[in-house]
């Protein structure tokens, strides 16, 4: 349910060369073992969180820092020993034992903790940041014991998910699994029932949310103009606190980065699982990296100009030889891709179209476009007809709902009277919930 992590995604590293050796071995941690196991740790140190304290998220981020540089020392080929490392990070106090050395409360109420690593064993490591931040190996135990027991009995799997905290979901603005499943258990109601029953609470958070809304909007307004970029959106839908959060982290970030901000004039920002440039030419920041991350990355970013210039050059070349047909990528379809990735997408499709050379005349096809959806041109028609006929403040589809199920939806939406969507935010989904700012979210096939 997490995009790449920085931190953890440094583990996945591993699989290259310690694949086969992990593969079923008894009392072993795999990668995926680790990285699931180290989330809780993550999100409970990670500067971004630690907005109102300088000192204590300047102590985190340095500390990440190391801990990556430990990490990737860990995955080196011949690397026979490690040097100590100790690390120091700030969490929220938790109910650690106050008369352990390690531990300490700092003024602003966080706990400080202390810890050295000197293990090249992926699984002495985890469980010794776990301990250390007095976090659940709950995870990494039941794991070694799947591990038994797929080692005794390899014809039988299992697959246990991860149950987090209900404060990790409010502040991520991630789905609730059990809140979902609980919603499934029963009945679905019709549409008109659930917005009856719903509509009132959603007025009132959604009435609540406006002067949250504000801020958004003068951060996003304020940076834009600041770096000379043309917009910044997000990936996925984040609750307006994290949203807000992630853009006072990047004017930390340009205050202390100016020399770099030069490669974004002109950019579009996208808040995102991965850091990089997706295929539309867009610059990706990952919402789980660290500053030191996204340095490297705008460092980094006329090499991704180059590529993004070759694929519009290979998007010439393979359209003159369809008779000047308009390649077109589709954003909102796959807005995802990566740059590297639609490159070699995009290279693979030129080369077979080189080598079956089509006959088709120069120029025979110039003004048409080659789309992946004919849909779009009615999807936005009918999300203006929605918007319109119920008095919408907006509406829009979660990434995971199809075009085509979007443009059913909206089409049996508007066969229905409904006054509760008056002035309302409505998110089409796949299930039925009110968001923490009041956007009402209804399943794109909801029942009569």
């Amino acid at each position: 349910m997490f995009g790449a992590v920085r931190l953890l995604g440094l583990l996945g590293r591993f699989r290259a060369g310690r694949a086969s050796q992990q593969a079923c071995r008894t009392g072993t941690l795999s990668v995926n073992d680790a990285v699931n196991a180290l989330r809780p740790f993550y999100f409970a140190v990670h500067p971004d969180f630690f907005g109102q304290f300088p000192r204590e998220r300047e102590v985190n981020e340095n500390s990440l820092k190391r801990l990556n540089s430990y990490l990737e020392c860990m995955q080196r080929p011949g690397q026979k020993a490690l040097q100590p490392t100790q690390l120091t990070f700030y969490i929220r106090d938790t109910n650690s034992d106050p008369n352990s050395p390690q531990h300490g409360v700092s003024t602003s109420g966080f706990q400080a903790v202390t810890f050295t690593l000197q293990s090249k064993d992926l699984l002495t490591t985890v469980l010794k940041i776990l301990r250390s931040c007095n976090l659940s190996t709950e995870q990494v135990q039941h794991a070694l014991a799947d591990k038994d027991r797929e080692h005794q009995n390899e014809t039988v799997t299992f697959s246990r998910p991860i149950r987090w905290d209900k404060s990790f979901y409010s502040f991520t603005g991630y789905r609730d699994p059990e809140e979902e499943l609980d919603s499934t258990v029963h009945m679905e109601p019709a549409l008109g029932v659930w917005l009856q029953r719903n509509q009132a609470s959603a007025s009132e958070r959604l009435t609540a949310s406006i002067p949250l809304r504000a801020e958004l909007h003068r951060l996003k307004t304020e940076l834009c103009q600041r770096l000379e970029i043309n917009d910044i959106r997000w990936q996925r839908y984040w609750g307006l606190a994290h949203r807000c959060s992630q853009l006072h982290s990047l004017t930390r970030f340009a205050k202390q980065n100016s020399p770099v901000l030069h490669h974004l004039k002109g950019s579009t920002l996208i808040f995102a699982d991965n850091s990089g440039m997706n295929a539309a030419g867009h610059v990706m920041l990952g919402t789980a990296d660290v500053h030191h991350h996204w340095r490297k990355l705008l460092e980094r970013l006329p090499i991704y100009c180059d590529l993004h210039s070759n694929v519009s050059l290979l998007k010439e070349r393979t359209s003159y030889l369809l008779g000047d047909v308009e390649l077109i990528y589709d954003e909102d379809l796959q807005p995802v891709t990566m740059l590297e990735d639609y490159y070699r997408m995009l290279k693979i499709f030129h080369q077979n179209v080189a080598v079956t050379q089509p006959l088709f005349h120069p120029r025979s096809l110039k003004g048409l476009q080659i789309i992946l959806e004919t849909l779009e041109v009615e999807q936005q028609k009918l999300i203006s007809d929605c918007t319109e006929r119920f008095g919408l403040e907006r509406v829009y589809k979660e990434p995971s709902v199809s075009r085509q199920q979007m443009v059913e939806c909206c089409r049996r939406l508007l066969e229905k009277h409904l006054s509760e969507l008056h002035g309302m935010r409505l998110c089409i989904s796949h299930f039925y919930s009110v968001l923490q700012d009041g956007d009402l979210c209804v399943p794109w096939d909801w029942k009569l």
